[in-house]
């Protein structure tokens, strides 16, 4: 039986051209190649690009998920991959056998649908909200996970044909949650391999403007959506005490009132909400969906 098929998605608005040349050098240099290396520029002409990939600029920020989406839907209709990995353009792969492990890994279990990548800085080191599960203590304890990091990570094309792609809605913020919601109520597996490793700098998500904001709303998006309406009150109350308690600005406490405000208010795409046999296995996975 051949291996899989590997194809690469990347998203930019070129404000890391340095990072975006040295990321593509890496993919370049796998001892696997891709068939496809797709680079999508949310709102950006990516002329300054020289690597051989192929690009597809847009005219308007899609935002992250919407960006993706993009590249992913050309190699779905293409038919070129059966494994996709995107990658943040500010990331680094800096071992050259992550594609073939890839390989390995979803050429021997035909039901996982989602690799997860261990985050590092630049000195090793993973922080703990960089680590998808709850007890995040040892960053290289292996195994199913009912979460990963939109950083880096690898899809099942058969998944995506499945499930779909991601809430392009939701620009910036949980879109993760909700296509691994969605992919663990499929019946497919999430796995986190901390030897597969993307270095990207020590960043805040709140280096972001619209991150209180789209944060608060994003999550009221995603009970809505996915959970059973009696869990939906329960997640979003525990989330409103989490982000109550960590709160430093007020600006931002202005900020995530209104984006939780706008989350309750406007619509929020198709409601299919998860089996209640999938509220069970991501609790017996360490992770119930109130979390």
């Amino acid at each position: 039986m051949p291996l899989p098929r590997i194809g690469v998605v990347i998203v930019t608005m070129g404000t890391r051209p340095r990072e975006l040349e040295a990321l593509l050098a890496s993919v370049e240099k796998q001892d696997v190649p891709a068939t496809r290396v797709v680079l999508v520029g949310n709102a950006t002409p990516l002329t300054d690009v020289t690597a051989d990939v192929t690009k597809v600029p847009l005219e308007e920020n899609l935002g992250c998920p919407g960006g993706r989406n993009v590249g992913l839907k050309m190699l779905r209709e293409s038919g070129e991959a059966d494994i996709v990995i995107e990658l943040d353009d500010d990331g680094l792969l800096i071992a050259d056998d992550v594609f073939r492990r890839v390989q390995q890994l979803f050429a021997t279990d035909p039901e996982l649908g989602i690799v997860g990548f261990r985050v590092a800085d630049e000195h090793g080191h993973t922080e703990r909200r960089w680590v998808p599960r709850l007890r995040a203590d040892d960053p290289m304890r292996r195994g199913p996970v009912t979460a990963f990091l939109g950083g880096g990570h690898a899809f099942s094309m058969p998944m995506l044909r499945q499930i779909d792609l991601w809430p392009a809605e939701f620009f910036f913020g949980h879109e993760e949650s909700d296509l691994a919601w969605r992919a663990l109520d499929a019946e497919w597996k999430i796995l986190y391999e901390p030897e597969l490793v993307l270095q990207h700098p020590r960043t805040s998500p709140a280096r972001h403007a619209v991150h209180y904001r789209f944060t608060a709303r994003n999550r009221v998006w995603l009970a809505r959506r996915r959970l059973p309406v009696v869990l939906i009150p329960v997640y979003l109350g525990v989330w409103i005490l989490l982000a109550m308690a960590r709160m430093r600005s007020l600006t931002g406490f202005k900020a995530w009132w209104g984006g939780f405000g706008e989350g309750i208010r406007t619509p929020c795409g198709p409601r299919k909400a998860m089996k209640w046999r999938t509220v069970w296995r991501m609790t017996r996975l360490g992770r119930p969906p109130v979390l």
